[in-house]
């Protein structure tokens, strides 16, 4: 299989890098070009780069490998709650600030806030806090597309690689999605990662179905898969699965390997999750409203309507995506093949579960359609958040800074174009030194929390005419000192199951930034008359 799948990846990411070099005959050679397609982007297309740059790796590669570890269960963690709340931040977040870029010019979500609370200083501030976040946001996908391919092209090259059975390494397959999402980021801008997310969001979507049924098939049908998941574990139906119900597992595949009737063995009891452990996971798609690369696609739009259909859109493309990822990671810590299991109980890297069941269950073409359907998903966030912080640094540190805005337009571009270079080679390197030491979907959650944490800042400066420069200043300030002060109780993410309160982290972030932006906003100086006349003349 790895041969054919090999040459599938790699007929598909050449069509990634025509589709790049094709949308470069548009640009029109201006920055506002460049970062933002000249604000000309209509409902579809702003649809799908929505929601493939929200679908990441996190979502696929990180539902599936969490599922095999906690159960079912997390899909009610996340998936269902993120549907109607990215919907509601793209209603009420989404498109007041699309109208305030529009009227204001603004290009970075920066631009805005040092506006909003009038203060310049509040950009040096943001700016390492961001691009801090937007990393580990970064490393999910690098991470997940080298594992997917180590995995999936087993035995492709068994010479030159013997070390992974003869799967492309690591270092490799990572390496080539970061050039190829850094070949067509460069030439085409937003607008090409526009295109190129709406072909990998139909890619993924279509492909990720058929597959789901494929796989279905191989194992006796969406029933008795699941009913083998009732017999081996069947914890992972319930929702407080967990990782104790191994043992019983191993048990029972040993007595059936001795009598294929097997004998009963009485399941463990499963450790169980909290009501209030369960609802803490509902702040964390808040996320949404604060990442930087969704701001730049909201201001992409070419008007208001244009959101009209990714907000009805939203939750039901994420059902569609999450629900088979979510069932082929259940049904894998259970799937018995000729008396053995498919992947063994005390398999160690979560990470490549669906790759293994692909490389495992599909065929030569489809495996390797598949493959390329998950590495779109990847592709689609990547790009995006590539841009975003060039963007960033561009505008808000190079050319305000720095420059003091007398860069031209072309100048902006440039240093855009080299700072997603450079960004691109610090992830690479960071992707092969933090290889196989964390989850996706741990290293997603703490990633999203801190982006959580300030949704209360971006609320309060849309709707609260009250709140001041030093609320916001509190706020970020006590959001960074908490989350990284969580983040180094849990052993930097080493721990998934920390909780602090019993509750997630995020809760306890978020309460800490609110707290902190509404009572200091009260205690001080209200914001100038002019600034609330700009912000809330309407």
């Amino acid at each position: 299989m790895g041969a054919i799948t090999v040459w599938i990846i790699g007929a598909y990411l050449l069509v990634l890098l025509a589709l790049g070099l094709v949308s470069n005959r548009w640009f029109r050679g201006t920055s506002a070009d460049y970062f933002l397609a000249s604000r000309s982007i209509g409902p579809f297309l702003l649809v799908m780069s929505l929601f493939g740059t929200t679908m990441t790796a996190f979502a696929l590669v990180g539902s599936s490998g969490e599922a095999f570890k906690s159960g079912i269960g997390v899909y009610g963690k996340l998936a269902s709650s993120s549907g109607i709340i990215h919907s509601a931040c793209f209603f009420l977040i989404g498109i007041k600030l699309w109208s305030f870029g529009k009227r204001h010019g603004y290009v970075t979500q920066i631009q805005f806030f040092r506006d909003r609370f009038e203060s310049d200083k509040l950009g040096l501030l943001l700016f390492p806090i961001l691009v801090g976040l937007v990393i580990p946001y970064l490393l999910i996908g690098v991470m997940s597309s080298g594992t997917v391919i180590q995995n999936v092209t087993r035995g492709a090259f068994a010479e030159a690689f013997p070390a992974t059975n003869g799967g492309i390494p690591f270092w490799l397959g990572s390496g080539v999605i970061c050039v190829v999402v850094l070949i067509y980021v460069f030439f085409g801008g937003v607008r090409g990662t526009a295109w190129a997310n709406a072909m990998q969001t139909m890619v993924f979507i279509v492909l990720g179905f058929v597959t789901f049924f494929f796989i279905a098939d191989k194992l006796g049908g969406v029933k008795h898969a699941t009913e083998m998941v009732q017999e081996y574990n069947p914890t992972k139906l319930q929702r407080g699965a967990g990782d104790e119900d191994r043992e019983y597992y191993e048990q029972k595949l040993a007595a059936y390997e001795a009598d294929p009737k097997g004998a009963v063995i009485k399941p463990s009891e499963p450790k169980g999750m909290t009501q209030l452990h369960f609802l803490s996971y509902m702040f964390i798609p808040l996320s949404v409203g604060m990442f930087p690369h969704l701001f730049q696609h909201w201001l992409t739009a070419k008007s208001a309507r244009s959101f009209r259909l990714a907000i009805i859109a939203h939750p039901i493309l994420i059902m569609i995506v999450w629900v088979p990822c979510v069932l082929l990671g259940v049904w894998a810590t259970s799937a018995v093949i000729d008396g053995k299991p498919l992947i063994p109980p005390n398999f160690s890297n979560p990470n490549a579960v669906l790759a293994v069941m692909v490389g495992k269950l599909t065929g030569k073409v489809l495996g390797g359609l598949l493959t390329a359907g998950i590495l779109a998903a990847i592709m689609s966030s990547l790009d995006s958040q590539f841009l975003c912080i060039g963007s960033i640094f561009t505008h808000d540190i190079a050319a305000h800074y720095v420059a003091k805005d007398r860069l031209s337009d072309r100048t902006k571009v440039v240093i855009g174009r080299a700072f997603v270079i450079a960004i691109v080679i610090v992830t690479y390197l960071l992707a092969i030194k933090m290889q196989g030491t964390r989850g996706v979907f741990t290293l997603g959650v703490w990633c999203f929390s801190g982006f959580a944490a300030l949704f209360p800042l971006v609320f309060a400066a849309v709707y609260w005419r009250r709140v001041t420069k030093a609320g916001a200043y509190a706020s970020v300030i006590t959001m960074a000192v908490t989350w990284v002060w969580l983040f180094a109780q849990s052993d930097y993410g080493g721990n998934r199951e920390y909780l602090f309160m019993g509750m997630m982290p995020v809760a306890t972030i978020i309460a800490a930034s609110t707290l902190a932006l509404v009572l200091v906003s009260l205690a001080t100086r209200p914001p100038s008359a002019a600034t609330l006349a700009k912000f809330f003349a309407d």
